[in-house]
């Protein structure tokens, strides 16, 4: 007879978790859908406080280590612990291999990259000492499939899978999962910015929709519940999984439309 499980509703009561980039977008959408399912979360952003954090909001810059290990303490002493980091802060960049300079790439890889690397390592005392321990990290389709105009981002997202995983590795002895998310392109603020920046919009709105198989862009709140089912106690067998969320575009290749 298998043991009993909590209901997905409820799989997280108890659990302390921190999100980064939890201001907006799908950092939000997981900070509220973690808080439904029981969890108590604070929010970190480096914007100014966050009024819809559920349950309170630390500011860092993620480029700061003494800023970030004073936050993450901060969440830690609040919460009575971390069970779950949820490393979603980021930020975008456009263009060709040749279209930023070296000041660009060191800045979105300190935040993309490096931020991760100085939120888990403060949080891994914590985390060391829960029996649900658990890393998800905001990856990107950018980091396994070939886009246009985004050699900067997809570099700093192929690094993100890969660091997902030699984490996984590094730490499971320790009772630590770690698990990351790819999603296609969501409906966040970063998309909607560079779409009211494009000479036709309304087009440039269609070619996105029409990259992804399922003909729609994916919402906050899909990826949010990939996130929490790899941040709950029912994924516990789990890590090291990248776990794409892209409406088909990483492993689908359909048909054309007729006519097309």
């Amino acid at each position: 007879m298998d043991e009993e499980r909590p209901a997905p509703e409820t799989e997280l009561a108890g659990l302390r978790a921190l999100v980064t980039g939890g201001a907006s977008g799908i950092g939000l959408a997981t900070a509220r859908l973690l808080a439904e399912r029981g969890a108590g979360v604070i929010c970190l952003d480096v914007t100014a406080e966050v009024p819809e954090a559920p349950l309170g909001y630390v500011r860092a810059d993620l480029t700061d280590d003494a800023a970030v290990r004073a936050a993450v303490a901060a969440a830690a002493e609040r919460l009575g612990g971390l069970d779950i980091v949820v490393n979603n802060a980021g930020i975008g960049a456009v263009g060709t291999v040749e279209a930023n300079p070296d000041d660009e790439w060191h800045r979105v890889f300190d935040v993309n990259v490096l931020g991760i690397v100085r939120i888990t390592r403060a949080a891994l005392p914590h985390l060391r000492a829960s029996a649900n321990a658990v890393v998800v990290n905001t990856c990107s389709i950018a980091a396994t499939v070939g886009l246009p105009e985004r050699a900067l981002y997809s570099a700093t997202k192929g690094a993100v899978q890969s660091l997902t995983l030699a984490m996984a590795a590094d730490h499971l002895a320790e009772g630590i999962r770690v698990c990351c998310v790819n999603p296609g392109t969501a409906d966040t603020p970063w998309v909607r910015r560079l779409l009211a920046a494009a000479a036709d919009p309304e087009a440039e709105l269609a070619a996105l929709r029409a990259r992804q198989p399922s003909g729609r862009l994916v919402s906050a709140g899909e990826v949010a519940a990939a996130i929490a089912y790899l941040a709950s106690p029912l994924a516990g067998a789990t890590t090291g999984t990248v776990l794409a969320v892209d409406g088909g575009m990483q492993g689908l290749r359909l048909p054309a439309p007729p006519g097309s």
